[in-house]
């Protein structure tokens, strides 16, 4: 399982220095305005999707390691990866801090997306035919997740491609995964995410959700997941 925790030096975003500030986990930045991704994703998603949802998980872990449900000297990714050790508290908020701090830093303006690495996009020609058919097949797997969760394109310990979905706030980091990797791209899947813009209608955010994905963030992390 070489992968697994590959990601925590994927780049130099603020994503991959999440750790605690005197045993304490703070929110991040965005990389970018609230209403950057817009009109994909509103600004008012935005305020709320990251002010209000994402510093939740940041305090309800804070709160889980007060009370004693972890030790307070491990890093967020040490957390995640030993997340079925822990009580439901440590996993559900641990997995919504790491997935979010991942899939902010997964996204840029539109302006600003770029195109993926050759390396990449011949990887997913040779596993799912074309980018086209890989969007198509992540689309697809997103939609089917029932209830709240994420679909991911992932690298698995073979070094292949493979997308997975998670429930909740799981990701394939963590020992509880059903599939586990270094992910590469996650989308969140939750009503939270896009219901203000699209309703009950999933699969539309997922289709509209490609016009912000940050491609050569994504080819950084695929390089440096083969390179581990």
């Amino acid at each position: 399982m070489k992968h697994f925790l590959s990601v925590v030096a994927l780049s130099a975003t603020p994503f991959a220095a999440v750790a605690q500030t005197d045993g304490t986990f703070t929110l991040t930045d965005l990389p970018y305005a609230t209403d950057a991704l817009a009109p994909v994703i509103l600004q008012e998603t935005m305020e709320l999707h990251h002010g209000k949802h994402h510093q939740s998980y940041v305090d309800n872990l804070n709160a889980a390691i007060t009370a004693g449900d972890a030790p307070a000297d491990l890093t967020l990714q040490e957390l995640v990866a030993a997340a079925g050790t822990y009580p439901d508290a440590v996993r559900n908020n641990a997995g919504g801090h790491w997935n979010h701090d991942f899939f902010w830093n997964t996204m840029a303006p539109a302006d600003a997306t770029g195109e993926m690495s050759d390396a990449l996009s011949e990887a997913i020609t040779g596993v799912f035919g074309s980018q086209e058919e890989f969007e198509t097949a992540f689309q697809e797997a997103g939609a089917a997740r029932f209830g709240s969760g994420w679909v991911w394109l992932i690298v698995d310990d073979q070094d292949q491609l493979q997308i997975t979905t998670t429930p909740n706030q799981d990701n394939p980091l963590m020992d509880v995964a059903d599939v586990q990797g270094t992910p590469l791209l996650g989308n969140d899947v939750w009503e939270h995410a896009y219901y203000l813009s699209y309703n009950n209608r999933r699969a539309d955010y997922l289709g509209e959700w490609w016009g912000v994905v940050d491609w050569p963030e994504v080819s950084d992390r695929y390089d440096a997941a083969l390179a581990d």
